[in-house]
């Protein structure tokens, strides 16, 4: 008696099946990445705020960006 499993019609449904479509092969870009602008060239990438024409937001600022030894 063996113990390994008889062949079958399992063995075809477990074959991997092959993609119609070929993946498409990723693009070369040759533009100059120095023209593009970066996060860190906008305000928001130094992580400032919008400004605001709100007294209240301007003290919340202010408040949060107070140095410790301001206190």
């Amino acid at each position: 008696m063996s113990t390994a499993p008889a062949p079958g019609p399992r063995d075809r449904d477990s074959a991997p099946e092959e993609p119609s479509e070929p993946k498409p092969k990723p693009r070369l870009v040759f533009d100059d990445p120095l023209d593009q602008q970066s996060s860190d060239d906008t305000d928001c990438g130094w992580g400032e705020r919008p400004a605001s024409a709100n007294s209240a937001a301007d003290l919340a600022r202010f408040l949060d960006e107070k140095p410790p030894h301001h206190i």
